[in-house]
């Protein structure tokens, strides 16, 4: 049943999660993660560990995550939102996170074919700088992805900055 606005008009109808949505519910659940960040080019990367946890909000329409661990021996802990914006038939998504005061915000399209999401995101670095890096986030299976941050190196070309593995747990 429709609600009425003022001046008699009927509310349009309440968005329903679509196949696009069911993308997005691949996440759901609890994630083991293993972080490796490599500071610069020809730095080795340093290795640690934190916990994902991914549950779809406002009537299954958006993918909310908390992610908590340890990045280069600081406590980390990271929130995003991702949905699908039918006008630009894109995913589009936010994330802050403990080493940044600010917000980024990014697109990226999912190929079911590869099974792998590309995107990019724009938002401040850790020292407060506004970059815009390239993600990729590849499916081996159902209990096993990778993402993959690409951001410009010192010289200002893209490196493979953070990489993070995660198994589902069961």
């Amino acid at each position: 049943m429709a609600a009425a606005q003022a001046g008699g008009q009927q509310m349009p109808p309440t968005p329903k999660p679509g196949p696009e949505h069911a993308v997005l519910q691949m996440d759901v659940g609890t994630w083991d993660a293993v972080v490796e960040v490599t500071p610069g080019p020809g730095a080795p990367a340093t290795t640690s560990k934190g916990v994902e946890v991914n549950t779809m909000g406002c009537g299954g329409l958006c993918l909310v995550t908390d992610f908590k661990g340890d990045v280069m021996g600081t406590p980390f802990h990271g929130h995003g939102v991702a949905t699908w914006d039918p006008a630009k038939k894109k995913y589009v998504g936010s994330w802050t996170d403990s080493m940044s005061t600010g917000l980024a915000l990014g697109e990226s399209t999912y190929d079911p074919a590869a099974k792998k999401w590309t995107g990019w995101m724009e938002g401040p670095d850790m020292t407060g700088k506004v970059t815009k890096s390239r993600s990729v986030v590849e499916w081996r299976d159902a209990s096993t992805r990778v993402f993959t941050l690409f951001s410009p190196g010192p010289d200002g070309k893209e490196m493979e900055g953070l990489r993070i593995t995660y198994t589902k747990r069961k």
